[in-house]
């Protein structure tokens, strides 16, 4: 782990992003609250990574971040596509997109109003969608850390 502290925005501290972490999964949670609290309002954040990786564990943490008041109610959104879970003020959206066939499907949901009006949205599986998302986007990869498939590799990026 880098010896600075890896939670800021970056507006706050450019240091966060560009970099990869090593974490197993407790710690990927707390790095994961840590982090959603130093992001302002509005933010987009895209979680990628396979099967498995960690990617609604770390939107959970995110919640918890972001101050939503049932994180035990964040799941997958798979089948959905799309959730909202209320926080102190104001909503997150999150969405996963896995079962996407198409954009059409977005447009349906009425997603680019969605995300021009989201507060908070977090998506898994974004590469599905073809649309280029907001300036200022924060996309995390999530990748196993071999050989120890109890490790995760965290790297982050602003787009």
């Amino acid at each position: 782990m880098p010896a600075h502290d890896e939670t800021h925005n970056a507006t706050h501290d450019a240091r966060s992003f560009g970099e990869s972490r090593e974490v197993n999964v407790r710690e990927l949670e707390t790095w994961g609250e840590r982090f959603a609290r130093a992001q302002s309002r509005p933010c987009v954040i895209t979680l990628s990574g396979d099967l498995g990786a960690g990617k609604t564990t770390l939107a959970r943490a995110l919640c918890q971040g972001f101050g939503v008041r049932d994180v035990n109610a964040v799941t997958s959104p798979t089948f959905a596509i799309l959730q909202e879970y209320e926080a102190d003020g104001f909503s997150v959206a999150h969405a996963d997109l896995y079962r996407l066939k198409s954009d059409s499907e977005l447009d349906a949901l009425g997603w680019d109003e969605m995300v021009d009006a989201a507060q908070v949205l977090i998506v898994e599986w974004p590469e599905r969608a073809t649309r280029p998302w907001p300036d200022g986007t924060v996309h995390i990869v999530l990748t196993y850390a071999a050989p120890d498939l109890a490790t995760r590799t965290v790297s982050v990026t602003l787009a």
